[in-house]
C-alpha cells in the first residue's frame, strides 16, 4: 500500500483536471468519485486517481487555496519524444516557468505550470529504472528558504521507514538568495521518492494547503504519533490537516478514510463527513461509531 498519498485541492476543477492527467500517463485511472455533503465549502467532490501507479487524491473545495511551484510533480522520461509529448500536452493553456531546453543537469527539461495551476518538472534521464516515474519535488522558498536539509533530516527521524539520498549544495556565491543551501536533495520516505530544494533565485511564494500530503495511518496509535511529530500550527489543525515546522501541509487519517467515503452509502457518507468536520486529530473509535449510526 502507497504509504503517503499526495492530495491536490482545486476549486471546482478536481474531477476534470484528474481525468486529463490520467489520459497523458500510462498505467492511470480514476480510482473513484464523490461528493461530500454540507461541507464548509457545500458539497465538495473528492477524486481518487493514480498516475503511471503513483496514488493521487484531489477535492474541488473552493478558491481558498492556489497552487505553486513550492510544490511540483518531477517526471522521469526515458527519451527526448516523451519529453517532448508530455510538454507539448501539459503545456497548452499554461506557462513555461522553465523553457524546454538542454541544461546541465538534463538533455531535455521544462518546468511549466499546467493550466489548473499545477507545476511539473519533466526531464530526461539516463537510467528510468534508477528514478520513481513522478517525484514530489519540495521548493523551499520564502520563510522556508535555507531549511531544505534540515527537513529532510526531520523527516527522516520522523517517519519509521525513511532514509536519506543524494545531497547537493550551492557553490560559494552560486545562489541569489544567500539563504539557499540545498540545490538537490533526495529523501524516500515510505518507498516514495521526494527531491528536496532550496530556491537559489529567491521567491516570495511558499507551501500552502493547495498541495499535501496524506499520511495513511493503520490505527489510533499512528495517528496520534504523526500527529505529534508533524503538528506545529495549532491554528491549522483541523479535519485531520496539520502543517509542519516548514510550513508543509499533512493530512493524518485512517488508511481506509477515502475508501469509506467512495463506497460508503449516502447515510453513512453523511454521519462520518458530520463526525469529522467537527474533529481536528481524527478519532477512530468516533468516525466508526459515526458510520455504523
Amino acid at each position: 500500500m502507497q504509504k503517503i498519498v499526495p492530495h491536490l485541492w482545486f476549486d471546482k476543477e478536481a474531477a476534470e483536471a484528474a481525468t486529463w492527467y490520467v489520459s497523458l500517463f500510462e498505467d492511470s485511472s480514476i480510482i473513484g468519485i464523490t461528493t461530500l455533503p454540507d461541507t464548509p465549502s457545500g458539497d465538495t467532490e473528492i477524486v481518487d486517481f493514480k498516475l503511471a501507479n503513483f496514488r493521487f487524491s484531489a477535492i474541488s473545495a473552493g478558491p481558498y487555496f492556489t497552487l505553486n511551484p513550492s510544490v511540483s510533480l518531477m517526471i522521469a522520461c526515458g527519451t527526448s519524444e516523451e519529453v517532448d509529448r508530455l510538454h507539448e500536452n501539459l503545456s497548452a493553456g499554461g506557462k513555461e516557468l522553465m523553457p524546454l531546453d538542454e541544461y546541465p543537469f538534463s538533455k531535455r527539461y521544462a518546468w511549466i505550470e499546467d493550466k489548473y495551476g499545477l507545476n511539473w518538472q519533466i526531464m530526461l534521464v539516463g537510467n528510468t529504472d534508477e528514478h520513481q516515474r513522478i517525484r514530489p519535488a519540495l521548493l523551499f522558498s520564502g520563510d522556508a528558504c535555507g531549511k531544505a536539509e534540515e527537513a529532510i533530516n526531520y523527516y527522516v527521524s520522523t517517519f519509521k521507514e525513511a532514509n536519506k539520498g543524494f545531497i547537493n549544495h550551492y557553490a560559494p556565491e552560486e545562489a541569489m538568495d544567500k539563504r539557499a543551501k540545498v540545490n538537490y536533495g533526495e529523501v524516500n520516505l515510505y518507498g516514495t521518492q521526494f527531491i528536496v530544494m532550496d530556491h537559489g533565485y529567491g521567491a516570495d511564494f511558499t507551501f500552502n494547503e493547495a498541495f499535501s500530503f496524506m499520511v495513511l495511518c493503520e490505527n489510533q496509535e499512528e495517528i496520534d504519533y504523526y500527529w505529534d511529530k508533524l503538528s506545529f500550527v495549532p491554528e491549522a489543525e483541523q479535519c485531520g490537516w496539520i502543517k509542519d515546522q516548514f510550513g508543509l501541509s499533512w493530512q493524518i487519517v485512517p488508511a481506509n478514510f477515502n475508501e469509506v467515503l467512495m463506497k460508503g452509502t449516502k447515510e453513512e457518507v453523511k454521519r462520518v463527513t458530520e463526525a469529522f468536520l467537527k474533529m481536528k486529530k481524527f478519532d477512530l473509535a468516533a468516525l466508526e461509531k459515526a458510520r455504523l449510526g
